[in-house]
């Protein structure tokens, strides 16, 4: 079974000491009202200039900003209101979106079905006035026309286009450029046009663009609002597991219901069958199977008793215990995994980089078209009607929304998808990083290794015999004694600790029989003096019966050989670096089917080995495990580490895998090309749509009304094209290859 991740201290509380500066926070803000990569710029640029800031990062899929900072020098609500004179609605985000988030879609659906409405009887009355124009209507019947059309459209577009008009004016307000600007102008422009038309009894009247643009813009808004949820899932799901309260066993014995929030380490709490863990802790009394199939990655549930470790999120299956807590809130398990989703999807590699640079200088670009296409068609005798009409084509044609989506919407999918395979990512440029790599070098010992002793020789081994000794080694922590009761529960048998048992430090274990004494451990002190000494290895001895030796081994990973093979055929070159002794590396290496290893190899060794592989040109994946291995980790172009890794809030790996498998190496590798290659698709597509469009527009060959459902469509196309990810079959091919 997997071994849980570990958390050493609170990484987002440190311990300081006293006189030092105080020590870094991380808050994490819901900006409601962040739509574009100009947004992006806006806010993080707001934050950074506030006293007490250290760093800000935006994320536009989630709509959500993280900041660190000092707070001595500033509070969670000074950063609301910097960003609240940038012309932004924060809050702190501390449960899920969802409910937010389907509030704004809501609102959304509402506001699309005013447009509908009035869009679809403003159309039938235009289409009432083009027909006119053919059978000469007289020019009472059109105006009457034209004034039922500004009936319906003007309330219909003002109410339905609040979403565009509040934020364009909250950044006019902060004197900033954002892209809901140009759309609202443009709508603007067009009713006022209309209506001055209507005013004078000329046939130059637009409220069916008007209204039409809203209604499409609101389709573009709402569907990439769906998509946006569908595509963010991972790190904010994670928060659902949350246990909202817990039931706190008080020193009288009372128990007591309050909120997880306020639970601090020490309380002993009670949980039922059925309900999930609020704490990271120690089960006090009781035993159960616990569900960890978030920590681990396996499904098959964990059976847990006195002294045993248990998390937060995980599920109590079976009976009532209880846990006394040595982590809570922001310090536990759960929380930790979820900064790290949150700081996948909210890093940026050089692809999101480049988008966000593009996307930033879009925002004056637009309206400098704008004006250029107006002065130009007026300089060409257009009329101001018929140029103001091609300029605010020009406004909404050129909004960079997919852009701005290109990158970070497929690094979210991809995020999320990784996360549901047992891959936690944690590096913004991990993906872009994996994707290059062509040799993947492994460490041994709990990598291509379980990392735990597995019984050798059971088959010599007799059920009675068996479970006599691990009614012995139910009592130890020790690794070989746990690996005796392990091979006990695999052939169903019962562990029933011996009465009396006395665990001698250095030696072994001992129980009362009544023909003497029972004993498991070394050779020399079971008194098996005549048997071969043999490393690795447990003696178990009973009255009147010979010494069995129980032999152990560190089983190689069920499907390491699989994984190898699947590599070598996929053009990677896979090595194999241990510190461990030949004998032993020679074994695992033939087991898994590696020809490139090399023993007793110590940290700086594999350091150098990297080192002198990357100068020959190869891009490094490096495999590993514990504090020993983070330099060479570290040294590598990527890297990943089993869940069992010494503690994942220190190891220098860019993503960190769970269960017993090596099969997320693959996926991981897999996903990092797909990634890469969908990053590209949807820069073509956006930089392709404005190099269609924008001149179409400056040229008086798109109308308001065409130029937002381009824009809408564009923005949709990249988004859909990104959640073809996660649904997609992949599989490993080399750097050198086509994915």
């Amino acid at each position: 079974m997997g071994q849980p991740l570990t958390i050493s201290g609170s990484p987002s509380e440190p311990d300081c000491a006293v006189g030092r500066a105080a020590c870094p926070q991380t808050v994490s803000l819901a900006i409601e009202n962040m739509h574009c990569g100009a947004c992006i710029a806006t806010i993080e640029r707001a934050l950074r200039c506030t006293e007490g800031v250290e760093e800000a990062r935006a994320n536009l899929s989630a709509r959500r900003v993280t900041a660190r900072y000092d707070a001595s020098r500033t509070s969670v609500q000074a950063l609301i209101d910097a960003l609240a004179r940038a012309g932004y609605r924060a809050a702190e985000s501390v449960e899920s979106l969802d409910d937010r988030d389907a509030s704004r879609a809501d609102d959304l659906l509402r506001r699309l079905g005013v447009a509908g409405f009035a869009a679809a009887n403003v159309m039938l009355l235009s289409e009432v006035v083009w027909f006119g124009a053919v059978t000469d209507m007289d020019q009472t019947t059109t105006d009457l026309f034209h004034w039922l059309s500004a009936l319906f459209a003007l309330p219909a577009t003002v109410y339905a286009a609040q979403p565009f008009f509040g934020s364009a004016v909250s950044a006019l307000k902060a004197l900033r450029l954002n892209m809901d600007v140009p759309i609202s102008l443009g709508i603007v422009l067009t009713l006022a046009m209309s209506l001055y038309q209507t005013m004078r009894g000329s046939h130059q009247v637009y409220f069916d663009a008007a209204i039409m643009l809203t209604f499409f813009l609101l389709i573009g808004r709402l569907l990439d609002e769906q998509v946006r949820r569908k595509a963010r899932g991972a790190a904010e799901n994670l928060l659902g597991l949350k246990a909202l309260t817990a039931s706190v066993i008080s020193a009288g014995g009372v128990i007591e219901r309050m909120p997880a929030r306020a639970l601090r380490p020490g309380m002993k709490v009670q949980v039922a069958a059925g309900e999930r863990i609020p704490v990271d802790g120690r089960i006090s009394t009781g035993m159960t199977d616990v569900d960890e199939s978030l920590i681990t990655g396996e499904t098959l549930p964990r059976w847990v008793t006195q002294g045993d470790e248990v998390h937060a999120g995980t599920l109590n299956m079976v009976r009532p215990v209880t846990v006394e807590a040595t982590a809570t809130g922001s310090n536990t398990l759960l929380a930790e995994i979820t900064r790290l989703m949150q700081a996948a999807e909210q890093g940026r590699g050089q692809y999101v980089r480049l988008a966000d640079r593009a996307s930033r200088l879009y925002a004056p670009a637009v309206h400098l078209l704008g004006v250029a296409t107006f002065v130009g068609w007026m300089l060409a005798g257009a009329g101001w009607e018929t140029s103001l009409t091609y300029a605010v084509a020009v406004l909404i044609v050129t909004c960079p929304c997919a852009l701005a989506l290109a990158v970070p919407v497929v690094q979210v999918v991809a995020t999320s998808r990784l996360f549901a395979k047992g891959v936690i990512l944690k590096a913004a440029d991990g993906l872009e990083r994996l994707a290059e790599v062509d040799t993947v070098v492994f460490d041994k010992t709990g990598t291509l290794t379980r990392g735990e002793p597995a019984l050798r020789n059971g088959a010599d081994i007799s059920d009675a015999v068996l479970a006599r000794a691990a009614a012995l080694a139910v009592a130890s922590r020790h690794p070989y004694a746990k690996a005796v009761v392990r091979a006990a529960e695999q052939r169903e048998l019962a562990v029933i600790a011996a009465p009396g048992t006395l665990e001698v430090t250095g030696s072994g274990l001992v129980a009362p029989d009544p023909a003497g004494e029972r004993r498991l451990g070394s050779r020399e002190w079971v008194g098996a003096e005549h048997a071969d000494d043999r490393s690795g290895a447990l003696w178990y001895v009973e009255p009147e019966r010979a010494p069995v030796v129980l032999d152990f081994e560190d089983a190689v990973r069920a499907d390491a050989r699989e994984v190898v093979a699947r590599l070598r055929d996929a053009g990677y070159e896979v090595c194999l670096l241990s510190g461990d002794r030949e004998s032993a590396v020679a074994d695992v290496a033939d087991a898994v089917g590696i020809a490139d290893w090399r023993a007793a190899v110590k940290p700086d060794g594999k350091i150098a080995a990297i080192e002198d592989m990357k100068r020959q040109g190869r891009k490094v994946l490096m495999v590993g495990d514990g504090l020993n291995d983070a330099p060479a980790l570290a040294a590598a172009n990527a890297s990943l580490s089993p869940s069992s890794a010494a503690d994942i809030s220190q190891t220098a790996a860019d993503a960190v895998f769970q269960g017993e498998m090596l099969a997320p190496i693959l996926e991981s590798i897999a996903v990092a090309r797909a990634t890469q290659a969908m990053s590209i698709e949807n820069f073509v597509i956006a930089i392709g749509y404005n190099a269609v469009f924008v001149p179409l527009a400056m040229t008086g060959y798109v109308t308001p009304l065409i130029a937002a459902v381009a824009m809408s469509l564009s923005s949709i196309a990249v988004t859909v094209n990104a959640l073809r990810l996660k649904g997609r079959a992949l599989a490993v091919t080399s750097a050198r290859k086509s994915t």
